[in-house]
């Protein structure tokens, strides 16, 4: 079936005082494709990306979007926009949007859809989906973010973190560089303090490479991209210029949550509060500092399983591996709708 570009109203939810519209794009499955136990997956971009991340073939040594090859096996598979990202309302104050504002818009959003999806009235022809297997899925920031929704609502049968630690996420240097540092910035001072507090003040100044610098972007690539993807596509995603950026950029992002995820333990609270299984997965170069003492971040989960796909950087998308990921939380998402038709999470 074809793509469905939808828009939904969360200004209450987000509680700005101004309107606020959260995008997503629906991939159905052919309604004779649909399982019995129908998967519903909400995905979520990183930084400095949009729903494009999932829903474009992009481009590098592989072929296919996922939000396609998911659809194709029967899942109903949603690419989300978060407040302030992409096709979504962006003409609030960036340092407005926080943890709280933004994952609460997106779960409305999502409300919302799974509503037209229970009475039928979604798309003419496509049958009730009542009772799903509901995943949500973010990379990078999304991961993030989709923790932090999961820790707050428990609406997720079983949640996907691609790409982020919810103990320390680290860009990496390529052998030989010089590190790169992120600043670390409390979540609860970033629309509170002017200046900005930064609490690795001195490891900052002493830095010669910092992220989100110039020079920072393109040392970042060797962690963003494996030696397989080809140059044109490295530059294409990580030089962007003031022209036309690609379809799975943007150009504007919820500012008070990008300035403070890479401060470790910056979301600590909402993953020990995880209840749901959870998949940590990742890129063998990735942004995560300590890949195996992750699951101890999820302390309540029911189940946390770690993978790491070989030749893939943090961009997973682009990557030569990249359906061996899809293919690695197909399987993880078969072990969640055991556990929730077991009834014991």
């Amino acid at each position: 079936m074809e793509p469905l570009d939808l828009s939904f109203d969360v200004t209450d939810a987000a509680g700005l005082d101004e309107p606020a519209e959260i995008a997503l794009t629906v991939h159905l499955p052919e309604p004779a494709a649909l399982a019995d136990a129908a998967v519903v997956c909400f995905a979520k971009p990183g930084g400095g990306y949009s729903r494009g991340y999932y829903t474009i073939d992009l481009p590098g040594p592989a072929r296919g979007a996922q939000a396609d090859w998911h659809a194709a096996r029967g899942w109903i598979f949603v690419s989300v926009d978060h407040l302030g990202v992409g096709d979504s309302s962006t003409h609030h104050d960036g340092n407005r949007l926080d943890y709280t504002t933004v994952a609460a818009a997106s779960h409305d959003a999502e409300r919302q859809l799974l509503q037209q999806l229970a009475t039928g009235t979604l798309v003419d022809g496509f049958p009730p989906v009542t009772d799903p297997v509901t995943l949500g899925i973010g990379q990078s920031m999304g991961g993030c973010l989709t923790v932090v929704q999961q820790g707050r609502y428990h609406a997720y049968d079983g949640i996907g973190v691609l790409g982020y630690s919810a103990v320390h996420t680290h860009p990496p240097a390529a052998p030989g560089d010089d590190p790169i540092t992120a600043p670390w910035r409390p979540r609860d001072t970033i629309t509170t303090m002017d200046p900005m507090v930064v609490v690795n003040a001195p490891q900052l100044a002493a830095a010669t490479v910092r992220s989100g610098e110039p020079g920072g972007w393109s040392r970042m690539a060797w962690g963003f991209h494996y030696r397989d993807v080809d140059d044109a596509t490295v530059a294409a995603d990580m030089e962007r210029g003031d022209g036309d950026w690609p379809g799975w950029a943007s150009k504007t992002m919820p500012t008070a949550v990008a300035s403070s995820c890479l401060t470790p333990g910056a979301i600590a609270p909402e993953a020990a509060a995880v209840l749901a299984p959870v998949l940590v997965a990742m890129g063998e170069r990735d942004v995560i500092a300590d890949p195996r003492g992750e699951p101890r971040a999820y302390l309540s989960a029911s189940s946390v399983d770690l993978y790491i796909c070989p030749r893939m950087g943090h961009m997973h998308n682009f990557a030569s591996t990249r359906e061996l990921l899809w293919q690695r939380i197909e399987t993880w998402a078969a072990w969640v709708r055991a556990v929730k038709a077991s009834g014991r999470s």
